[in-house]
């Protein structure tokens, strides 16, 4: 029999549940993610004891969704010490339930109770996410999630029509999992997935977003483009369709849009904010396209469109502002390059905009941008990349100035000079910095304080 190591605090309750005449179970995706090896986020329980018989067993209780069937149940720290490996002592308890009726794709109109461990693993999405386990029955696996797991699939509980009728989401979530596991989609869950696309309009910008983030933060981006053959990106992101379908007759490239952005994506390390920057950076290019008169692509001022556009979609789905940000500050300077050292006054200018510490964001997605592409001047390409991070390391290693925080004076010393606060000092600061952008060994204060004496003499 297959064992499963949980934490103390999640067998302290299924003991007590237990001993005191109820069933109790580890379920859904601690379950899945044990059996492949992997380190479970959340262990949650299932449980025959109503809600309310699981608040007289346990001390310590909050009730998470009640109504629901969900208790949280807070385990002494003192049984939580002497694990290990786990230190988990927050668990959701949630009693075995039958879902009413469901007429909005996204919730039932009701939920019963049951004592039955099957129907309650009935309603669950993925037969992978149905396996129920405890120490002395081992893994109850009565739809198949086993050998779904060993074979790689991902296949809905019974009818997948039903299960997307009762929560649209897991659309969605087909193709999360499968980008997350590496896995494969059964084809009558592909052809229902298909069918009822329509109904993530249902759903929640949030809900879409936290989904979206998980596939494109995977190990798979990639599965990006089934999402888009199977008719989701339509209702979540058309933008991405319109890159699908904008082709790039460009010697620079060999992909349409979508294709490239792909690339990119999974050049990229695995972090939102890069993956989000990835699969934006050119979503202005489809309404920027010209052609030119020898049938050549052109897609002048994408970046600046596509930031403006990308500050939208990400706004549609509820990101936060940091993220939304930073994402849309790399989209709009992700094409920009030199190509030789002795443009160090522009490089200061460029990092002046993004952001010191957003250059090495920068860098990764434009090397990525480049892998992305045709070979078409690939070694020149490479050489600007080399040029702009030499650059970089100079700015670092002197200590350059490229903001205005970063000169030698400020509002204190030009007070001393007469400078009054507002515009004027303002101005001021900017013509210092643009002369030291120009010149890095002119941000010395004695240096400064001739030029704004000269300046305002003149």
């Amino acid at each position: 029999m297959l064992k499963i190591d949980i934490p103390a605090g999640a067998q302290y309750i299924i003991e007590k549940l237990n001993n005191a005449g109820h069933e109790a179970y580890i379920v859904g995706g601690c379950v899945r993610d044990s059996i492949l090896g992997k380190l479970p986020n959340d262990w949650d329980i299932t449980t025959s004891a109503t809600p309310y018989e699981v608040k007289d067993i346990f001390r310590r209780t909050i009730d998470t969704g009640i109504q629901h069937g969900t208790v949280t149940v807070l385990v002494d720290k003192s049984i939580v010490a002497k694990d290990t490996k786990f230190q988990d002592y927050s668990f959701e308890v949630t009693t075995y339930r039958v879902d009413g009726e469901y007429q909005d794709h996204r919730r039932p109109n009701s939920v019963e109770f049951t004592t039955s461990l099957e129907e309650d693993l009935k309603r669950r999405d993925f037969t992978i996410n149905a396996m129920a386990y405890n120490d002395t029955e081992g893994v109850i696996d009565i739809f198949g999630g086993m050998k779904d797991l060993d074979e790689g699939v991902i296949r809905c509980v019974g009818n997948p029509t039903d299960r997307f009728d009762e929560d649209a989401l897991r659309i969605l979530r087909a193709v999360r999992f499968a980008a997350q596991l590496g896995f494969v989609i059964d084809e009558e869950t592909r052809r229902a997935m298909n069918e009822q696309a329509k109904f993530l309009s249902d759903i929640s910008a949030e809900r879409i977003q936290v989904e979206l983030t998980k596939l494109i933060t995977s190990n798979h981006p990639d599965r990006l483009i089934e999402a888009y053959e199977l008719g989701l990106t339509k209702i979540i992101l058309p933008e991405f369709d319109a890159m699908m379908e904008t082709k790039q007759n460009n010697p620079n490239h060999k992909y349409s849009v979508g294709e490239h952005t792909i690339k990119v994506m999974e050049n990229v390390p695995a972090d939102m904010v890069l993956r989000y920057s990835a699969l934006l950076h050119d979503v202005g290019k489809p309404s920027c396209k010209t052609t030119g008169e020898d049938g050549i692509d052109h897609f002048y001022g994408h970046p600046q469109a596509g930031a403006k556009l990308a500050r939208k979609i990400l706004r549609r789905l509820k990101l936060d502002n940091n993220t939304i940000d930073r994402t849309c500050n790399l989209v709009e300077h992700h094409d920009y390059y030199l190509e030789k050292e002795s443009q160090g006054s522009a490089f200061r200018r460029f990092v002046g905009k993004l952001g010191m510490d957003n250059f090495m964001d920068y860098n990764l997605l434009r090397q990525a941008d480049i892998a992305g592409q045709s070979d078409y001047n690939l070694d020149k390409k490479l050489a600007c990349v080399e040029v702009m991070k030499n650059l970089y390391q100079m700015v670092v290693d002197e200590n350059q100035c490229i903001k205005i925080s970063d000169l030698a004076i400020g509002g204190k010393e030009l007070m001393e000079l007469g400078m009054k606060p507002g515009r004027d000092m303002g101005q001021m600061l900017h013509y210092l910095l643009d002369k030291v952008l120009d010149n890095p060994s002119l941000n010395e204060k004695d240096t400064l304080i001739e030029l704004v004496k000269s300046k305002m003499s003149s």
